[in-house]
């Protein structure tokens, strides 16, 4: 099992997608959309770095 707080942050960010995917299909404005869909693929890439680093703290854990 990973840290308690790396698992928050990846729940954090997989909320802030969802949220920001929301905003972007219920924007007027293109420019607007846009944005939001740019903040949306920057928490999923947060998401896939903290998995890194779970994996990681998992190997750390687990030792040789």
């Amino acid at each position: 099992m990973g840290d308690p707080e790396t698992d928050e942050l990846r729940v954090a960010q997989v909320e802030r997608a969802r949220r920001e995917h929301a905003r972007a299909r219920a924007a007027e404005d293109p420019a607007e959309e846009r944005q939001h869909v740019r903040r949306a693929d920057k928490a999923a890439y947060l998401k896939a770095k903290l998995d890194e680093r779970a994996e990681a703290e998992e190997r750390v854990q687990q030792g040789p």
